[in-house]
């Protein structure tokens, strides 16, 4: 990857956080930092390559939020990152999802 595409890796991903934010319930809002959620986006990529959805021909894929939102946890809590409630992650996982066209 050269520079601009990191750039613009990084305008997306602000763009996602941004959108992230405005969907969330208000009581979340302000309770995940930009760091956290540059975390949460890069461990929800991992978990899209790890389960092999990324892989899939079929436009009929099943992704279950809620086994994502275990995942982001429990690899935070591994990393040092923090101690975070998967009911509140879900709500990150579906805003991640809305804004890739792939949920409502």
């Amino acid at each position: 990857m050269n520079n601009d595409e990191f750039a613009m890796d990084d305008l997306d991903d602000e763009k996602t956080i941004a959108f992230i934010r405005e969907r969330l319930p208000q009581h979340l809002k302000e309770k995940f930092s930009d760091d956290e959620f540059y975390y949460f986006l890069d461990t929800i990529y991992d978990y899209y390559e790890k389960s092999g959805i990324l892989d899939s021909n079929n436009d009929e894929v099943d992704i279950d939020l809620n086994e994502i939102a275990k995942f982001i946890a429990k690899e935070a809590k591994k990393n040092n990152i923090g101690n975070f409630d998967p009911e509140e992650l879900y709500f990150v996982v579906e805003g991640e999802l809305a804004y890739n066209g792939i949920l409502d």
